[in-house]
């Protein structure tokens, strides 16, 4: 409330406003704008860079691994509500068992071939990389890849197809 003091009569009236109520309506306002505004906007506008595919150099000491969604119909397409995976270490079919002692293995082999874990370089790691089908539910690729960082593995990397006409000969 506003309090006027002054040499003014008593029934002189009051010039000065008081804005303690505006103030509030607009805070109220502002709180109610700030959590609307992001439940309606459905996308934000992103312009995605161009990829220009690196050629990749594979080591024998690679892992390479193909996953996979199961055929559980029966007819040789694969069943999109289906979320059994087939994983294939190489052309060898593996489970999730057999993955993750297959990749702990491959890093023992490797350190006692090498001569201990303080002659591990980025040069003599093996990498996995994954090559999944494009029907293939994250789920499957997300397994695979979890069970490959819990055996050791640092760097996995996916193996694509390039679109046509999007070759890397000429194109840094």
């Amino acid at each position: 409330m506003a309090m006027s003091v002054g040499d003014k009569g008593e029934d002189a009236p009051m010039s000065d406003i008081n804005t303690t109520p505006l103030v509030d309506i607009m805070l109220v306002l502002l709180i109610i704008f700030l959590i609307t505004v992001p439940v309606v906007l459905e996308t934000v506008n992103l312009k995605l860079p161009d990829v220009v595919f690196e050629v990749t150099t594979t080591k024998p000491e690679n892992v390479l691994l193909s996953v996979r969604s199961a055929d559980t119909d029966g007819d040789g397409a694969p069943n999109p509500e289906s979320t059994a995976c087939e994983v294939y270490w190489g052309q060898t079919p593996v489970d999730s068992k057999q993955l993750l002692e297959k990749g702990q293995k491959k890093l023992e082999d490797l350190l006692k071939e090498i001569g201990g874990i303080e002659n591990v370089t980025e040069e003599n790691f093996p990498e996995v990389h994954i090559r999944g089908d494009v029907n293939t539910p994250y789920q499957c690729i997300g397994g695979v890849i979890y069970t490959m960082q819990f055996a050791g593995f640092q760097k996995i990397g996916f193996i694509s197809e390039p679109a046509p006409g999007s070759g890397t000969i000429g194109r840094l």
